[in-house]
């Protein structure tokens, strides 16, 4: 796709989940931006986690209600689908995050298709810029095939990347087992090199209620808009100046930019809409953004963190996107369901990378080492102990043929992980679900993925993945003994899944 010479940012004020008025502030600006829908038309709503703990995680079904009316408005007779998909986190299949958002309930009363991206054939993308952490990607058919593409961001906060808009919700349009290479201090990079699959014509955030803090569990914040524009850097960088952010100090913001995804400068971006940049930028007085480092985030509880720099040829000293943040949403996670998290944790000390300091581990206090770049070596309660890096040089990890462990295998081993006073978690990264699990065998927590409110929900999603995965892996050697997709009349590609 062609990035606009001249892209266009969207601000309208918009303070409820009103469908129709949602649906028809998104039509005109469809019509200002002078676009049309087309073909096989795909919608990427932010789904990465939705139901009572994560309220204010996801994008509002009333606000893709309000874009899907409106696509059909503008594009009834030109698009031969119209479909919403996406990946959700935390290792929960996406039908739960679909059902528990109200997403389900809602494409089945505009009859949407649904895509759930883990269920779907991979399709091989490559790369040949000269920046590119790998030679290819992967990304489901339903993204590389389609032929107008919107992305529906959440204005969020984020503790790994600074904030969470249009470019950083790519994470989305790769399964778990491709979302999770690279998803460490080169997340930035990754974040950029997604861009190189799909550009969207159209972006359209949910900023009727934003999320500060954090990503998953984050505080909701009145922001009271609707963003729209064509050009996901502009949008962004925009996006950015609206919450006090210099979008240059983002690096994946930074990074897109300078692979020529378009312009930060906002005297190049034109700006409209019935709120002005200024108002917009009095509205979000106050937005808190989430990048802390994980030694001070942990500071005045029962949690001691240490942190040192991630593998020394990487060239980084923290690892922003790796497992520092992902125990940090671990435990926000636990302490909205389990409100005594931080009253039954006992004494714990976690440490990650390179670390070259002291651990003042007492007697009986564990210490966990969290990541294969996890380094150490001295006394912890007068023993000697040595940790050693096993980190895995990125060029080692082919996407063609690694796998992932499912949550029910994650929950099979985790106490087996935990045994003793000096423990060593490996992983690049140490996922969510994982250090969730941990942290709960730990502290006696109770445990968010034996609520029995939510086992059968998520029972029935897990069962229907992998009936679909099992028939996905049929249909790939049908299409590789034909050489032709049955769909589409064409050459098929590698499709692992």
């Amino acid at each position: 796709m062609k990035i606009p010479a001249k892209p266009t940012v969207i601000l309208r004020s918009c303070r409820d989940y009103d469908p129709e008025k949602i649906r028809t502030i998104i039509r005109e600006g469809l019509e200002e931006l002078g676009l049309r829908p087309f073909g096989r038309t795909l919608v990427k709503p932010n789904l990465v986690a939705a139901g009572p703990m994560f309220p204010y995680a996801y994008t509002r079904p009333e606000f893709g209600e309000g874009v899907l009316r409106a696509l059909r408005d503008v594009g009834s007779s030109s698009m031969t689908e119209l479909a919403a998909g996406e990946r959700c986190g935390i290792t929960v299949p996406t039908r739960v995050a679909m059902k528990e958002s109200g997403w389900d309930k809602m494409l089945e009363k505009l009859d949407v298709k649904r895509y759930c991206f883990e269920e779907e054939q991979q399709v091989e993308i490559p790369l040949t810029h000269p920046q590119r952490l790998r030679d290819y990607l992967f990304t489901p058919e339903p993204v590389a095939r389609a032929d107008f593409f919107v992305n529906c961001p959440k204005f969020k906060a984020h503790p790994w990347t600074t904030v969470t808009f249009s470019l950083k919700a790519y994470i989305g349009i790769q399964d778990d087992r491709h979302r999770l290479i690279d998803h460490d201090h080169k997340l930035d990079e990754k974040i950029a090199d997604l861009q190189h699959i799909i550009q969207p014509q159209f972006i359209a955030i949910d900023a009727i209620t934003a999320g500060e803090g954090r990503m998953l569990t984050p505080t909701p914040f009145p922001l009271g808009m609707i963003i729209m524009g064509n050009s996901q850097v502009a949008f962004d960088a925009v996006c950015c100046n609206i919450i006090g952010v210099d979008p240059m100090t983002v690096p994946h913001i930074r990074l897109a930019a300078e692979q020529g995804f378009g312009t930060t400068n906002l005297s190049e971006i034109a700006i409209s809409g019935d709120v002005t940049l200024a108002e917009a930028q009095a509205r979000a007085q106050g937005f808190k953004v989430g990048l802390i480092r994980v030694e001070k985030y942990f500071e005045g509880t029962n949690i001691t963190a240490y942190a040192g720099p991630p593998p020394e040829k990487e060239a980084s000293d923290y690892c922003w996107g790796g497992c520092p943040g992902a125990i940090e949403e671990a435990i926000e996670i636990l302490r909205v369901f389990d409100k005594e998290t931080d009253a039954k944790m006992p004494r714990i000390h976690v440490v990650f990378g390179r670390y070259d300091g002291g651990i003042a581990a007492g007697p009986g206090e564990k210490v966990v080492f969290i990541g294969d770049c996890a380094q150490w070596k001295g006394e912890i309660a007068g023993k000697l102990v040595e940790i050693k890096n096993i980190y895995k040089n990125r060029d080692t990890l082919d996407p063609h043929t690694i796998t992932s462990q499912d949550i029910f295998a994650k929950l099979a081993t985790a106490k087996a992980k935990l045994r003793g006073d000096v423990i060593r978690l490996e992983g690049c990264p140490v996922s969510v679900a994982e250090q969730v699990l941990a942290l709960v065998s730990i502290g006696g927590l109770k445990n968010p993925y034996y609520d029995r409110e939510n086992m059968m929900t998520f029972g029935r999603a897990y069962l229907g993945w992998k009936a679909r995965v099992t028939l996905n892996r049929l249909q790939r050697k049908r299409y590789q003994q034909n050489g032709t997709f049955a769909h589409r009349g064409q050459a098929a590609p590698e499709l692992p899944l």
